[in-house]
């Protein structure tokens, strides 16, 4: 059994960062990443759109809105010091009907107590801005940008493997048993022991924390963000980064453009339920998930609240033109022959037993553990920030 100082479960973004930050925070401590995977960043790191967020839609004093915005100057810092390609190039988020524009100037007033540069525009400053939008106002967010978050993991591994640490794949973790003084850990690649075990699992987040026997009571429901990507010859209709006004009671930002780090414009995503965990195709279907998703009263507490919202989901998964439909919403003059579909991603999203959706970054305590039980967007964004804090709040007794 390899014994370590710590153990950290994932190799997506947060499980690097926080490798990365405690090998800096701690830097003559033992270290062992394990992921059940044989590649890093295989879920939802990179599944990723790949957007630098600035905190303009998080609630003031909350970790998201601190992370993101703390979040985007260290991963700009850190992308210009390791040569990782990435641009400021801002967004617009967009009222296109005089029924937004409240929810818009809340944005606005928002943006402006996270501490964030953020402008009003009018429809003709908008058009100057992104001149095939239609809206009958915006927010131009600046400090908004682009980069590559599997480059990101590669370099953070790097540097983790560069101090000594070890990364291991192939390895899920199918126990944990707490010790006076270690945790011992099983995986399908063998046992280790850890002064203690940072669960930064994703998208299984929740087993991790129950097979350390934690209360955290939340499940992780999975949602599958289905995507298509602009044909070449329609990029031009799409400068940067284009938002709707997001729906103040739904955790989702509505379907977007995105231009991404290598040229391509992204339309979407949208919001449905995954019938598995790691569902990216239509056709997936894992009974174990499903079965946990429906014997979940917060799932139907959830349903009950959302079903509106659910079945617009629904319809534009199922039907490209009602997808097209909402694209047009913002860019009129965008057809279905402009759309390529590309795979999808899933968001880990935890839910409570009374339905009500976690909206923060979640970490919970154990005795010998941290658990990162709810980390979706802005994740990555923040990701350099929560391993600081974490490792900042792991110490070895």
């Amino acid at each position: 059994m390899g014994k370590f100082d710590y153990v950290i479960v994932g190799g997506g973004i947060v499980g690097l960062a926080t490798a990365y930050a405690l090998t800096r925070n701690q830097p003559k401590s033992r270290i062992l990443l394990l992921e059940k995977e044989r590649r890093l960043a295989a879920h939802q790191t990179g599944h990723n759109s790949g957007v630098i967020h600035s905190g303009v839609y998080y609630k003031p004093g909350s970790f998201k809105a601190r992370f993101a915005r703390e979040g985007s100057a260290s991963m700009r810092a850190f992308a210009g010091e390791h040569g990782i390609a990435h641009e400021i190039c801002g967004k617009v988020i967009v009222a296109t009907k005089q029924s937004e524009l409240e929810s818009l100037r809340t944005l606005l007033n928002r943006g402006k107590q996270n501490g964030l540069d953020v402008q009003m525009l009018d429809g003709d400053e908008l058009r100057s801005v992104e001149p095939c939008v239609s809206g009958v106002a915006a927010i131009r967010v600046p400090s908004a940008g682009i980069i590559d978050y599997t480059q990101v993991c590669e370099t953070l591994a790097r540097l983790v493997l560069a101090h000594g640490s070890r990364i291991e794949f192939g390895a899920r973790v199918k126990g944990i048993s707490q010790k006076t003084d270690f945790v011992e850990i099983d995986s399908d690649i063998g046992g280790f022991s850890a002064k203690m075990l940072i669960n930064c699992a994703g998208l299984h987040s929740d087993r991790i924390t129950r097979l350390d026997r934690v209360e955290a009571d939340l499940k992780i429901i999975p949602f599958r963000g289905e995507y298509y990507e602009l044909k070449p010859g329609a990029r031009h209709l799409v400068r940067n980064l284009v938002y709707p006004v997001p729906n103040p009671a739904f955790p989702f930002l509505g379907v977007h453009f995105t231009r991404m780090i290598g040229g391509g414009i992204e339309a979407g995503p949208n919001a449905v339920l995954a019938l598995a965990r790691e569902g990216y195709r239509k056709t997936d279907f894992s009974l174990r998930d499903f079965s946990e998703v429906i014997t979940f009263p917060g799932f139907w507490k959830l349903s009950a609240r959302y079903w509106r919202e659910g079945v617009a989901e629904m319809m534009r998964s199922l039907s490209k033109a009602a997808f097209v439909r909402s694209l047009q919403e913002l860019v009129p003059s965008i057809t279905a022959d402009d759309l390529v579909e590309v795979p999808a991603g899933i968001r880990a999203q935890a839910l409570k037993n009374d339905g009500t959706l976690v909206d923060d970054f979640h970490i919970v305590p154990g005795s010998r553990s941290i658990h990162v039980c709810n980390a979706p967007s802005p994740a990555a964004t923040a990701s350099l920030e929560i391993g600081k804090h974490i490792a900042s709040h792991a110490f070895l007794a």
